[in-house]
């Protein structure tokens, strides 16, 4: 009965496996397969926050073609037909006492900027352009992480899903054979019972994940602006530890190449130039006049300057508010490098936490789960243990393999943090 027992075990698991290979070849036709380097390189094209940043650039751009422009000169005129009245005894001529004569005036001003000034406006624009472009750098690195660990997300869930729908296929055939043993009079009743039970909780367990599997995909699409669509599959492998990986390496890369460090640089620079823009500003920009006036009886040329004069107030509000502004940015800069470096710290020690239980897993406790299991399904076939001691092994065989397949997760996701912590890929 031990032999016939093992036998219909097998050949349960055997129809359980083959169950799940030919369910995952089928979705897999339904639905298109993508990589993780295929999905990250969608979300760089289709997220809106790339839009955003680049939109961003534009606006700099644009701003940089104004700062380079020159100021545009003012042209007046005005004329009219006019007549000579109130003449006394001056003798006119007979044509002008008779018709008068047409009036018209012509000027031109043209401002000419302070160079200091023109220079510093054109600094900013310029440091407003490459603080853009860093951040599109950073808005790249951020989503690039985000979309590594909700892959490693759907990666897992799909897992858990695939060991969910095996441990379904086992558990409904030892309660085949269970049911069989209890109507053949070898087993009592409550076995069948207790056998019905497991199987509705495997099936409670295959609705849960296969619902997070949804969930996941979800989240991954939403990712990518949608290009996904809403049946695919991902496929790949969990990260492994890095070798050299230390910390004093990691915290001078994060200090010297992170995009938020280097954008807050530029933001600091700019906030100096924008000082000296507002100082520059106090020098008054001239406006060289020209003229030609043509009255009645009279035709002039001239020329002249217009200068404004700053005698009550010489820009002292905008100074202190740009002085402001460069502190705070200042203040900013400081307090992201000491986040940042918490953050390398942080993840730095998960990533070798996570090492160290995986090294757990792989030296022992995985074996010795799945001989727990095999000395469990031999005692029940010698009649020395119940068929709840053979349930109860397997329960923690598999939860020995998702904690397995979840520690295998946490590193890769504490991996793809850290990596936006230091700013590079590792």
């Amino acid at each position: 009965m031990g032999v016939r027992f093992v036998l219909m075990c097998a050949l349960s698991l055997g129809c359980g496996v083959v169950t799940a290979s030919a369910q995952s070849s089928s979705a897999q036709s339904d639905g298109q397969l993508y990589s993780l380097d295929m999905i990250v390189n969608l979300a760089l094209a289709k997220n809106p926050l790339v839009s955003s940043a680049e939109g961003v650039i534009e606006q700099q751009k644009g701003q940089q073609t104004a700062a380079g422009a020159y100021p545009n000169p003012t042209i007046a005129s005005s004329g009219g037909h006019g007549n000579l009245r109130d003449i006394g005894r001056v003798t006119i001529g007979p044509v002008l006492d008779r018709q008068g004569v047409t009036e018209y005036n012509v000027t031109v001003g043209q401002p000419v900027e302070w160079p200091a000034l023109r220079a510093a406006r054109q600094r900013v624009a310029d440091l407003g352009l490459a603080t853009a472009n860093v951040g599109m750098l950073e808005t790249r690195l951020n989503l690039a992480s985000q979309v590594k660990v909700a892959f490693y997300d759907l990666l897992l869930a799909q897992h858990d899903a695939d060991l969910a729908r095996q441990n379904l296929d086992t558990v409904e055939g030892v309660a085949r054979i269970v049911r069989a043993r209890v109507k053949s009079g070898e087993a009592p009743q409550f076995e069948s019972i207790k056998a019905e039970v497991e199987v509705l909780k495997a099936r409670q367990q295959l609705a849960r994940a296969d619902n997070l599997v949804r969930i996941n995909r979800v989240v991954v699409d939403t990712l990518t602006g949608g290009a996904l669509g809403p049946s695919y599959l991902v496929h790949g492998e969990f990260r492994i530890l890095p070798r050299d990986l230390e910390i004093e390496g990691l915290m001078t890369r994060m200090m010297e190449q992170h995009p938020t460090i280097q954008r807050l640089l530029k933001s600091v620079e700019q906030s100096d130039w924008k000082i000296e823009f507002e100082r520059q500003a106090r020098v008054p920009t001239l406006t060289v006049n020209g003229g030609y006036w043509r009255d009645l009886g009279r035709e002039a040329f001239q020329g002249g300057l217009s200068v404004p004069v700053p005698l009550w107030y010489r820009r002292q509000g905008e100074i202190a508010s740009s002085l402001g502004v460069k502190r705070r940015e200042e203040a900013e800069l400081l307090r992201t490098r000491n986040e940042l470096g918490r953050a390398v710290y942080q993840h730095f020690q998960d990533v070798r936490t996570t090492a160290e239980l995986l090294e757990v897993f792989e030296k022992g406790l995985l074996k010795q789960a799945q001989e727990a299991l095999r000395l469990a399904q031999f005692s029940f076939q010698q009649g020395a243990s119940s068929l709840l001691e053979v349930l109860d092994a397997q329960r923690v065989q598999r939860q020995i393999l998702l904690d397995y397949a979840q520690a295998r997760r946490d590193l890769s996701a504490s991996l793809a943090r850290l990596e936006q912590a230091v700013g590079v890929a590792l």
